[in-house]
């Protein structure tokens, strides 16, 4: 089955998001296929945490439409969201609530039956089974950020949003965390939407990725897609790349001539 056969799980279509005069997501489109992993990438500012809220239902968009397993997430959200579920470790859980604490609430927040026997799972999984009895708030980053994937999990979710899924994690955690995702995505079937600023866990985990530069995406393909256009080693050059001619004042440079607008 090609990408233009596979159903689309996510589907973006001219999305603004104003805050006053400042214009934080442009007219943006895009879709992300059934089964397969996408990435939002840019600098700060870019638009990215404001795409995904709006995904999560968050924040209404100023126009435009989205649509997530076929349904309107604005006007049927709860008919989307128990098969949804994200992960940021810059969202705080409780912090005088132990780990398993903080899960079963969760667990029970998620309608899910056996809630003891899915944190038990994923504490083995991901390896938080030695802090689960420890306040959330003694933790340290990289437990966190395990934490935050464990919460993200715990419905299962068909579609996971991920941000910076292995921040403040060792090299040798976060290559773990990728092959479990890639492992979830495998056996499950799920769609994953990450915003990551790691070039390496994206040229790795995905097979599409949306370049956001001031609110609008300038350029999507895949990694090695993307190498090859802009005449690149790595993503990481890519990026480089797209936020210098930023820098510059124009699209002049590797790639600018291929670089048209996605939405």
């Amino acid at each position: 089955m090609t990408r233009s056969d596979t159903p689309q799980v996510v589907e973006v279509a001219n999305l603004t998001r104003r805050f006053g005069d400042i214009i934080a997501v442009n007219d943006i489109s895009f879709t992300v296929a059934d089964g397969s992993t996408a990435a939002l990438l840019g600098g700060n500012g870019a638009g990215k945490t404001t795409t995904l809220s709006i995904l999560l239902g968050l924040l209404l968009p100023t126009s435009g439409t989205v649509r997530v397993f076929g349904e309107d997430i604005i006007r049927h959200r709860h008919r989307v969201l128990p098969r949804m579920n994200f992960s940021s470790p810059y969202v705080d859980l409780p912090k005088r609530l132990s780990v398993r604490e903080n899960l079963t609430i969760f667990g029970h927040l998620y309608g899910l039956d056996r809630v003891t026997d899915r944190i038990r799972i994923l504490a083995a999984d991901l390896d938080i089974g030695a802090f689960l009895d420890r306040p959330h708030g003694s933790l340290s980053s990289g437990q966190i950020t395990r934490v935050a994937l464990a919460k993200a999990l715990l419905n299962e979710p068909r579609l996971l949003i991920l941000d910076e899924p292995t921040v403040s994690l060792d090299p040798d955690t976060g290559d773990w965390v990728r092959s479990y995702l890639e492992a979830y995505r495998d056996r499950t079937r799920a769609t994953i939407l990450l915003a990551s600023h790691n070039m390496a866990e994206v040229e790795r985990l995905c097979d599409q990725v949306m370049m956001m530069r001031e609110g609008v995406i300038v350029d999507s393909g895949a990694p090695g897609e993307l190498i090859r256009r802009y005449g690149r080693k790595n993503l990481e050059e890519v990026f480089l790349d797209i936020a210098r001619r930023r820098a510059r004042g124009g699209d002049e440079g590797a790639g600018a001539e291929t670089a048209a607008p996605a939405a």
